[in-house]
Formats: structure tokens, C-alpha cells, sequence
């Protein structure tokens, strides 16, 4: 495969996770499928370190903007990574190259793409402006749930999501941030949402590493790509036409994940 394709994949992902927070596994994990010919298990394991590494390097950039509300992070980790961890116990026991778990993760995977573009849809056509700043004083308010233990359910479930597909943390995880905390502006959402997916991803990735599902050379070339990409979106997130983005994205993550269904 050309590397040169692959490096621009990489950028062209890296560029929409670091504007809207959405794309990792969405978009990577079915372009390494459909356009690469990779095997699902290893698209899921290669993209689950591309998607830590990629999304490490946008969550440096958003901390140095002060953007990353860490008591949000924390709350979702502590639901998604035990969950990560029991899923890839299951993963061990079964062996992600069997026909049956493959298949599963290609139909699991079709389903939540189809997720993902539905609340992307959804928040593009019908859900409200959110504000771009946050009053002074107002952060301890904005980053409490209704109740503790909601943002640690969800994160469970996302954390088992990712695990077998690579998908879940981008526009999922941006849907359910928007529900639990209102209150926050969307470029808090974003940042939330990329930096609580780095240790999510680096578990699962590392756990799918031990099993042999990561391609390392693909995984490089697509980081080169990547990291620029991000750097280049956390940058631009302030000034993107955000529901233009999110429509087009929904329609492309319903296209792949139609085809991974009858795939």
C-alpha cells in the first residue's frame, strides 16, 4: 500500500479529531478496512494506539489553552478503562483472530458507526448552539453531573465500545459529555472528550499489542500523519463551521458503517 496514502490518511483524520473530537476510530478503522484491506482485528488494535498517541499530542496542545475540564476526564475513567480491562480478559480467553469474534467486531463495529452518525446528525440538525466561553467562576458548576455515578456508567459502556471496535470515544462520548454537563461550552466538551480517550485507547491498544493485533509499521506511518493533523485542527477548533462538519461526517460514518454491517 502506498505509504504516502497512508500518511495523508492519517493527517486528514488527526485534522477532524483535533477540530470536532470526532473521527479516530470512526473514520480510521473503516479506512483501514475498506481501503487498505487491513483485517478488522488489526484495524481495531492498530487504531486503538493511533488514537491514543494522535489524540496525547491534541490534549497537550488543549491543556497549554487551558481548555481540558480534568474532573470530567477523571469521573469517565474511572467507568472506562476497568470496563477496557475486562473486555480484553474476555479477548484473551476467546483470541481476536477467531472467525466468530472477527465477525462480531465487524457487525459491532457497523452498529456503532451507525450510532455515531445518528447523534452527530441529531446534534447538527437539531441540537442547540452551545457557548463558546465559560463565565468566570462558573467551571466547579458546569463539570458536575446529576448524580456521581452517571459519567462512570457511561464510561463503561464507551470503555467496552472502544475496546472491541475502536469506536465510541469521538461522537458517542461527545453526545453523552453534552447530556451530562450542559453547562459546558463546547470547546470544553472537545477537550474533555479527546483527553479522556488517551489512557482509554492506550489500555485497550496495549492490551490488543499483547494479542497481536497492532500493525507497527502502519501504526507509524499513519502517526506522521496524525500528529501534525491534530496539532493543526486543536488550533482551528475555535473558528469551524461546526454543524457543516459534524453533517458531512454523520453521513460518511453511516455509509461505513451500512457497508461493515452487510460486510
Amino acid at each position: 500500500m502506498p505509504e504516502f496514502a497512508i500518511i495523508f490518511a492519517g493527517f486528514a483524520v488527526g485534522l477532524i479529531v483535533g477540530l470536532t473530537g470526532v473521527g479516530g476510530g470512526s473514520l480510521m478503522t473503516p479506512i483501514l478496512i475498506f481501503f487498505f484491506g487491513i483485517k478488522p482485528y488489526l484495524a481495531v488494535g492498530t487504531d486503538l494506539l493511533f488514537a491514543a498517541v494522535t489524540k496525547a499530542g491534541g490534549t497537550l496542545s488543549l491543556a497549554k489553552q487551558r481548555l481540558v475540564p480534568w474532573r470530567v476526564v477523571g469521573q469517565l475513567c474511572a467507568g472506562s478503562i476497568p470496563a477496557a480491562l475486562i473486555t480484553l480478559a474476555v479477548l484473551h480467553r476467546v483470541g481476536p483472530a477467531n472467525p466468530q469474534v472477527q465477525a462480531v467486531m465487524t457487525h459491532t463495529l457497523g452498529i456503532a458507526l451507525l450510532l455515531t452518525a445518528a447523534a452527530m446528525l441529531y446534534k447538527a440538525a437539531r441540537g442547540k448552539q452551545l457557548p463558546r466561553t465559560l463565565p468566570e467562576g462558573r467551571l466547579q458548576d458546569a463539570t458536575r453531573a446529576r448524580h456521581w455515578s452517571l459519567p462512570v456508567l457511561f464510561g463503561a459502556v464507551i470503555g467496552t465500545l472502544v475496546t472491541l471496535t475502536s469506536v465510541g470515544a469521538g461522537a458517542i462520548g461527545v453526545s453523552v459529555l453534552l447530556i451530562l454537563f450542559p453547562l459546558l461550552p463546547l470547546p470544553r466538551i472537545v477537550a474533555a472528550d479527546i483527553a479522556y480517550a488517551v489512557p482509554l485507547t492506550l489500555v485497550a491498544g496495549l492490551g490488543h499489542a499483547s494479542l497481536g493485533s497492532v500493525d507497527w509499521p502502519l501504526l507509524a506511518q499513519l502517526l506522521a500523519g496524525s500528529l501534525p493533523g491534530i496539532w493543526l485542527g486543536t488550533r482551528l477548533m475555535r473558528h469551524t463551521p461546526e454543524r457543516l462538519v459534524r453533517s458531512v461526517l454523520s453521513l460518511l460514518l453511516a455509509y461505513a458503517g451500512t457497508k461493515l454491517i452487510a460486510f
